[in-house]
């Protein structure tokens, strides 16, 4: 209906409502024309209302008034035709070239045909009109895009039949015996084709003639070319490309079958392959071009199976790109970014990586072969969805560029008007919303085709061997099981039953795991444990597998190639699993954990400063003391399972380690010690009467924690103003005793085991102290061992001011002035002690990674005598890190360089191969492993092969030869150090003793 502004509005006026640009020699037309508002109405809503108006009026001055006529009577005539003119000018003109024409856009539901045409300009006029027939229905919403693709598909395939008969006539007895067979490539293969197209095409040939070669079949094929491609009154039919033939250009135009077979055996590339997916016999001889069918499949089936396939597929839709001018990059509706070629290109090398196996997945056209990966769960539902909703845009975008003028292009005009009429031919009534309707399918187009054509499953499943390359639910269990041996499982009866358990049914989690299982049990298979990573992953899917971001996130997520995680998260997962009990325990207790394995930048540390924010935030949301502690540690389990994938995968040094390590302890220290400290206080109906800060020593201090070490501490108070002593200690032992209580709780992360044994006295002295007490013991009471502690102590929580006070006091025990001869030999004696106590019965000592000979203790007290002996005079040397403090000695002559890179690369890898030793047997183990199969794991988590294990003893044995000599040497130094020191003390004590003997002798 007419609204009735525009009814009620001057001729003038009514045109430019109707968005008509020239309304005054469009109201001159009407008026001529004489036509009803509805056939107006109908102008109106064309993509272009001046062209459409002027070519009717062409139209009727050719054909006289009865298409005016039926325009106003048949609603089906008017939305084709007038979309015909106002859309196509190529079409319009043949409209006026052919007025009886427009009769043809008459029928409902009509199939264009092109009859039976007996010459070749014959053909080119029933393919124009054929085209005509098919815009007016697609114009007017008649037809999806799939029904229009196919059925221009099917005309070109009836034109090339066409074709071969009109010059086998031509050509009479020349190729009276001719077998030739047409091989449709590209979107006419693939049942897709354009409006304007080249027609891509593969000749296949048979002997002819006394000769026996193709003479007559080639005759046969360039006339059909000709036919087809030559140009006329009613323009080109389409060009005949056969540029996908062996050798190209340079190649025959015709072959044989067998030559066809043996040069895609020998010298085929990549490309040629993902070509032949869409190739369909369509004219000729069609037993030929059926054999030829049946030989190229198997071969496009299997070209996965290349080297480098999805590399070169990759590379080579690079290239496609880098080719295209740059004014025309972002408007380049076909090979852009975010262009067909995109969707095309992921969907092909999915079909192709997966399709060797799965014959479900092996549809020519690119819309069936999208749903046929979705439905066997290749590609997501969601990513599919939007995947074809933006082709459909973009190939009915093609459409509509190529109908204007019936030509190849595929570049969104710049031009205002034609901008302006593409926008409308879209149904966009502005340009605006057009253009931003077609960046968002451009940006989901380039979103998707990267998650999924540089999705790391895909080089993972085609470096398999075919066989492989499926997890196949219908082989009978003693076949499974033989599989499953040969790829290392020691159990493959109890492998198979997981197996089993998480990938047989018709659910669409089994179906994805059907999926993933291939890539990851050749993963599994890689790693040290292959049966504990398979049942810890089905123990996490049993968990997840109803989650929707689970499965999703190992078949698409994480990119191949990157630093330390190659191989995208499927692979990821099942390394770490099949790696390490530690990380499958944690997985299993918080299943959540497993999206850190998407890629490398999350499984990088938080820092201290984040995971405090976050446990403070957890501790404080709940109400409840023993959850808000318990929410903390789940907090710290998540970090725990951060640090360790990430030390597995190679993405952290073993400082890095430490620091992390240490600052998730630290920060659920902080948040402990506030629940605690609140706690208390709601005990006592009031303030805590002190101030308590707690000072983190031992590894904790030196920012080295390892996955199994306790965490060293001190709890320090000092009485708030008006508050009593005893008061004030009672709150703060209250305080310490609540916190280690709430840390020891049984709970599903690994415990963090407070150690107060460093604190004055011992396990006898008070939990906490006051600042105060602390200077008195230590100015009193303080020995050797007890300083050498304190070159650890730094403020961890708390009341930091207070803590820094307490690193004062510090200072002065732990820096003396000068370190006597005996307190070096004491420092030695100690050491020596508590190696042969703290030794664990029937170890070979060799291998203690802690208290073996050139293991951590050795590096570490040696560095700590230096410390001790230097650290007054030279500031550097005061620092917690092991590593730091070396540094300075080396720096300030106090040892050799070579010494100093021996502990310095000795103290790594004992340090490394410590947390190796936990990460692989779930255990806070201190000895290397001697059983051959543990030794392989912890050979493979630092980074050597499973069977290295007597490399790795060989090179232990050398390091800690090389730091067990150094550090012998170097205590030996320091005692004749000490001893010239003294000395020099005791000399230059006589000498002011002299000195004041003669001063009083004078006097």
């Amino acid at each position: 209906p007419v609204p009735p502004q525009i009814r009620s509005s001057s001729p003038t006026g009514r045109m430019a409502r109707y968005g008509f640009r020239d309304a005054t020699a469009g109201a001159e037309v009407v008026e001529r024309l004489a036509l009803d508002d509805t056939t107006l109405g109908a102008l109106g809503a064309a993509a272009d209302p001046d062209l459409a108006l002027h070519t009717l009026d062409r139209l009727v001055e050719v054909a006289g008034r009865a298409p005016l006529a039926a325009l106003a009577e048949r609603p089906g005539l008017r939305g084709r035709l007038i979309g015909v003119l106002g859309a196509s000018a190529a079409l319009g003109d043949h409209l006026v070239a052919h007025p009886q024409d427009w009769e043809l856009l008459s029928a409902d539901g009509v199939v264009p045909d092109l009859g039976k045409p007996e010459t070749a300009d014959a053909l080119r006029l029933a393919h124009r009109r054929a085209l005509l027939v098919l815009a007016g229905r697609d114009l007017a919403h008649e037809l999806e895009l799939w029904d229009v693709c196919d059925i221009l598909a099917d005309l070109a395939g009836s034109a090339l039949q066409i074709a071969l008969e009109l010059g086998r006539a031509e050509l009479g007895d020349k190729c009276a015996d001719a077998r030739l067979a047409v091989i449709a490539m590209g979107k006419c293969g693939g049942q897709e084709l354009n409006y304007v197209s080249d027609v891509d095409v593969v000749f296949v040939g048979e002997p002819d003639g006394d000769d026996g070669g193709l003479s007559s079949a080639t005759r046969l094929a360039e006339r059909m070319i000709k036919i087809c491609s030559t140009a006329s009154s009613e323009g080109i039919m389409f060009p005949v490309d056969a540029n996908l033939r062996p050798e190209g250009r340079q190649g025959p135009l015709v072959r044989t079958l067998a030559s066809h077979e043996a040069y895609y055996k020998r010298w085929a590339r990549t490309w040629e392959y993902q070509a032949l997916l869409k190739a369909r016999p369509v004219a000729g001889d069609r037993e030929l071009g059926q054999q030829y069918e049946d030989m190229v499949a198997p071969m496009v089936w299997a070209a996965a199976n290349r080297p480098n396939f999805v590399p070169d597929v990759q590379a080579m839709r690079r290239r496609v790109e880098e080719n295209i001018p740059k004014p025309e990059v972002d408007r380049q509706v076909k090979l852009g970014p975010g262009g067909i070629r995109d969707v095309e290109f992921a969907v092909q090398l999915l079909q192709m990586v997966h399709g060797r196996t799965d014959g479900r997945i092996h549809s020519r056209s690119t819309l069936p072969a999208l749903e046929q990966l979705t439905d066997n769960g290749y590609i997501g539902r969601m990513d599919s969805s939007a995947l074809a909703d933006s082709y459909v845009f973009l190939r009915n975008l093609e459409h509509r560029l190529q109908l204007q003028q019936l030509r190849r292009t595929h570049v969104v005009p710049t031009d205002p008007d034609a901008l302006r009429w593409l926008a409308r031919a879209m149904g966009f009534r502005d340009v605006e919303r057009f253009n931003a309707e077609r960046a968002r399918h451009a940006r989901e187009v380039r979103r998707l085709h990267e998650k999924l054509f540089y999705r790391p499953l895909l080089d993972a499943v085609a470096r398999l061997p075919a066989d492989h390359a499926r997890f196949n639910t219908r082989l009978t269990p003693k076949a499974a099981q033989a599989r499953l041996q040969a790829l290392g499982f020691e159990d493959p009866s109890s492998a198979l039953k997981h197996l089993q358990a998480i990938s047989i049914g018709l659910s669409r989690t089994a179906t994805i795991q059907r999926v993933l299982l291939p890539a990851m049990l050749d993963a599994f298979a890689d790693a040290a444990d292959p049966d504990a990573g398979l049942r810890a992953y089905r123990q996490v899917s049993d968990a997840l597998g109803s989650t929707p971001w689970y499965l999703r996130l190992l078949r698409d997520e994480g990119q191949g190639g990157e630093e330390g995680g190659g191989g995208g998260a499927a692979e990821r997962l099942a390394r770490l699993l099949a790696s390490s009990p530690y990380v499958a325990d944690l997985m299993t207790r918080a299943p959540e954990s497993v999206r850190l394995v998407r890629s490398a930048a999350e499984l990088r540390p938080r820092s201290r400063e984040q995971v405090a924010t976050a446990l403070l935030s957890v501790v404080r949301r709940n109400t409840d003391w023993e959850d808000a502690v318990a929410a903390a540690r789940a907090v710290r389990r998540l970090e725990l399972v951060r640090v360790a994938c990430a030390d597995l995968l190679g993405l952290l040094d073993v400082t890095e380690v430490g620091a992390a390590l240490s600052d998730a302890a630290a920060a659920t220290l902080a948040a402990a010690l506030d629940v605690a400290s609140r706690k208390v206080e709601v005990e006592l109906r009031g303030p805590l009467p002190a101030s308590i800060a707690v000072i983190a020593m031992g590894r904790l201090g030196g920012n080295e924690l390892g996955y199994g070490s306790d965490a060293d501490i001190l709890f320090v108070f000092e009485p708030r103003p008006h508050a009593e002593e005893g008061e004030a200690a009672r709150a703060a032992k209250a305080v310490a005793e609540e916190m280690r209580r709430l840390l020891a709780l049984p709970a599903p992360d690994p415990p963090l085991l407070l150690d107060l044994g460093l604190r004055p006295e011992g396990r006898q002295g008070p939990l906490a102290r006051s600042l105060a007490s602390y200077a008195a013991y230590y100015r009193r009471w303080s020995i050797g061992w007890e300083a050498q502690a304190l070159l650890r102590a730094v403020p961890l929580a708390g009341d930091i001011e207070l803590g820094f006070r307490f690193i004062e006091l510090a200072d002065e025990v732990r820096f003396p002035k000068r370190l006597t001869a005996d307190a070096v030999r004491e420092v030695g004696r100690l050491k020596g002690r508590m190696e042969r106590e703290r030794m664990p019965k029937n170890t070979d000592r060799t291998l203690h990674l802690k208290l073996g000979p050139g293991g951590l203790t050795d590096v570490e007290w040696a560095v700590q005598l230096l410390q001790l002996q230097s650290g007054a005079r030279i500031p550097d040397l005061r620092t917690t890190s092991t590593l730091d403090a070396l540094a300075a000695a080396r720096a300030a002559d106090l040892l050799p360089e070579a010494d100093a890179d021996v502990l310095s690369d000795g103290w790594r890898w004992a340090v490394r191969l410590r947390n190796a030793v936990v990460l692989t047997s779930g255990k806070a183990l201190d000895s290397l492993p001697t059983a051959e199969r543990a030794l392989g794991r912890v050979a493979q988590a630092v980074g050597m092969g499973a069977d290295d294990g007597p490399r790795l003893l060989d090179e232990h044995r050398s390091r800690s030869r090389q730091v067990r000599q150094v550090v012998d040497a170097l205590f030996s130094r320091a005692e004749e150090r000490a001893e010239q020191a003294q000395d020099e003390h005791d000399q230059s004590e006589q000498s002011e003793q002299s000195e004041q003997s003669e001063q009083s002798g004078e006097a």
